[in-house]
């Protein structure tokens, strides 16, 4: 059997893959690896949350009755934002957090992540050990031992207070198209920009069970970048499922990356005095564009392989509190312990009416520069390294492209692909490096 956890916490096919039985077993085997509770508690305290897919329903109960009967108690907090859940775990003091979402994959699927104390996400160590407790079985506490279980609390109020309290810039006269992706921060999200002052208008805020991520949000676009022009608004914002990411559409119609809305983040926090280290975290994925715009701002990049742990691991590392990746997964350590989508907006909209300038005009501090990513099937990822025929390939093409492109190829972490992103001056020129870099590898890496 392979390992249990993936990049982002234990995901699959809701009923097939991550079952009842897995998410009570998880939890049970959770709640005694987890547990670091100095709170004076009877018993240590657990937070859970959901996004609204209909399989979170009978997933959570799963978690909260395997983390009652291993002598935790439970604050179910309801349909939350992934980062909700991370800032109650902390501001509850609670020994840890778990969220049911599978973030913007379909509504089939599901998934369960866990945060340590603090908020903070876990590390394959600590992984590991939840995963070797589960092999290893042991008899639950009984009597006034067993965890108890509650609602209520306000948690949706205590978040919403959190995130609009981190915004000191009035979003008056600012018109908002907002898409929740009929996800977790359908209720909250457009209720922190109305509380900054936004006129707010929603799609895809209706949440039944079925429709999360269905055609909309940040992994589809069309119905916003359509709205934002329809409604004559000022910007629009995308959410995932969790929202945990954020995107963002311009007032005529285009799209702003995860690379764009850190550009525009980073250089009003280094107008604050308020961007440590004088850098930001990106990883090797984000657009050559974004390094070519904050080399001439002054501004260093740390650089870090794809996945929001490795970006989070090196801004604790260097004490950094910007960070993010091209997809709007964006971290900002001053005010969260994870990505957070609807802090992200609030964040972009203030810079937005600090400015006094569109938001198709901040985003034009730098240029995305056209990319082309192909994952090529059926090749020996550990061969890459000692491919003297691909070495040579992308040496000619990195010649070709000179300062105005970048070739990356690097091996997928858990499927047979090796994956070849070109970024060239021309789309058409990336395209064909692209075609032809595969090519090579597909020849000369075949299993």
């Amino acid at each position: 059997m392979g390992r249990l956890f993936g990049t982002d916490g234990v995901r699959g096919l809701a009923n097939r893959d991550l079952t009842a039985p897995l998410a009570l077993e998880l939890a049970t085997a959770a709640a005694r690896i987890l547990p670091d509770d100095p709170s004076g508690r009877d018993r240590p305290l657990a937070v859970v949350g959901r996004d609204p897919r209909a399989s979170g329903e009978f997933l959570t109960a799963a978690v909260t009755a395997g983390l009652a009967a291993a002598g935790v108690d439970v604050w179910d907090v309801g349909v939350l934002p992934t980062p909700a859940v991370a800032f109650l775990t902390d501001d509850s003091d609670a020994a840890f957090g778990i969220m049911l979402s599978a973030s913007h994959n379909p509504m089939p699927d599901n998934g369960i992540k866990f945060f340590a104390r603090g908020g903070l996400k876990l590390g394959d160590d600590v992984e590991d050990r939840i995963e070797a407790a589960m092999a290893d079985p042991q008899p639950g506490p009984t009597g006034a031992a067993v965890g108890r279980v509650r609602t209520g609390g306000d948690p949706l109020g205590r978040y919403l207070r959190h995130v609009v309290g981190t915004v000191d810039q009035d979003l008056s006269g600012l018109r908002v198209v907002i898409d929740a992706a009929n996800g977790a921060a359908s209720a909250v999200g457009p209720r922190i920009l109305r509380e900054l002052g936004a006129e707010v208008i929603e799609i895809h805020t209706a949440p039944d069970g079925y429709n999360i991520n269905a055609d909309c949000g940040s992994t589809h676009m069309g119905d916003l970048q359509e709205a934002v022009i329809a409604e004559q608004a000022h910007a629009g914002i995308a959410n995932d499922g969790d929202a945990d990411r954020c995107l963002a559409v311009d007032a005529e119609g285009r799209i702003v990356d995860g690379d764009q809305i850190m550009a525009i983040l980073a250089v009003a926090r280094r107008e604050h005095d308020r961007l440590p280290g004088g850098a930001v975290v990106a990883t090797v994925m984000s657009n050559l564009g974004f390094k070519l715009a904050m080399r001439d701002q002054g501004i260093g990049i740390v650089e870090t392989g794809v996945g929001d742990r490795y970006v989070l691991e090196a801004m604790l590392a260097g004490g950094y509190t910007l960070g993010g990746e091209q997809s709007g997964h964006l971290l900002q350590l001053d005010y969260a312990t994870t990505g957070d989508g609807v802090l992200t907006a609030a964040h972009l909209l203030a810079r937005v009416a600090e400015a006094g300038r569109p938001l198709g005009d901040l985003a034009a501090v730098m240029r995305r520069l056209p990319q082309v990513l192909v994952n090529v099937g059926g090749v020996d990822r550990a061969a890459l390294p000692g491919s003297d025929e691909v070495a040579a390939a992308v040496q000619a093409a990195e010649d070709r492209l000179g300062d105005g492109g970048r070739v990356l190829l690097r091996p997928s972490g858990t499927e047979p692909l090796i994956r070849v992103m070109v970024e060239a001056e021309s789309a058409a020129d990336a395209e064909a490096i692209t075609a032809e870099l595969a090519a090579v590898v597909e020849r000369h890496l075949a299993l």
